[in-house]
């Protein structure tokens, strides 16, 4: 994978998140790392079957897009408060767009 290996922080918070029981025990930095990390497994995914984004402005609109559709899921099925939800949206997108400058899709 071009962003996170399987077995770095958000991978493993990854996990974490998909496998914590229905409560509200997950705190926003570790549903942002998931997030993330679901992002980017999202947009290789994308770029595998239709090729790279137009430009950068368009691969961070996409990886925001991921992101986002993960916490939404997240806090309705594991009761997250408002306030951990837009916590864990902004984080996720810092650590997303981190992923993309750093990987072998930065423009």
């Amino acid at each position: 994978m071009g962003f996170f290996s399987d077995d770095d922080d958000k991978a493993q918070a990854w996990n974490e998140v998909k496998n914590a029981p229905h409560k509200a025990q997950l705190s926003h930095e570790l549903i942002a790392a998931a997030a993330s990390y679901e992002a980017a497994k999202a947009y290789e995914k994308h770029v595998a079957a239709n090729g790279q984004p137009d430009n950068h402005a368009k691969a961070k609109e996409l990886l925001a897009a991921f992101s986002g559709a993960f916490i939404d899921r997240i806090v309705e099925t594991k009761g997250l408060d408002a306030v951990d939800k837009a916590k864990a949206h902004h984080q996720a997108k810092e650590h997303a767009y981190e992923g993309l400058n750093n990987s072998e899709y930065a423009y």
